[in-house]
């Protein structure tokens, strides 16, 4: 009767394990909100342009992240009354990692300057 039990909870458990979902996707959901949020916020007018990273090639994924992410340090909000918000959001934008770097050829530099905003719609098609 114990082991009957025993393996029934083990049953259970590993079930559930096997049915929930994986933190991974929801993190990419997590951060593509947070950019859709960080859009709206954003300053665009007067604003630095940044490196954008675009054709992303398999092995070049790290190095696109850490692009977003070092351009992200230089977004500025549209005002002051959104700073608290937007500084969180930004925290939270690079607590983001990305597998492996792997054999990239491409620097940050090498990619085109574009405006805040479409900066961020890149990082968005990226995490997409």
């Amino acid at each position: 009767m114990k082991r009957m039990i025993i393996f029934c909870m083990l049953f259970f458990c590993s079930s559930m394990v096997l049915t929930a979902a994986s933190p991974r996707p929801v993190k990419y959901k997590e951060i593509l909100k947070t950019i859709k949020q960080l859009e709206t916020m954003v300053k665009d007018k007067d604003a630095e342009l940044l490196h954008t990273p675009e054709n992303f090639v398999e092995g070049c994924l790290y190095t696109a992240v850490t692009c977003f992410k070092k351009g992200t340090q230089k977004l500025k909000p549209v005002s002051s009354q959104e700073n608290t918000k937007f500084k969180k959001f930004i925290r939270l934008v690079n607590k983001f990692t990305c597998g492996n770097p792997g054999e990239c050829e491409s620097t940050c530099e090498s990619y085109e300057k574009k405006t805040p905003k479409e900066f961020l719609k890149g990082f968005a098609n990226l995490m997409q």
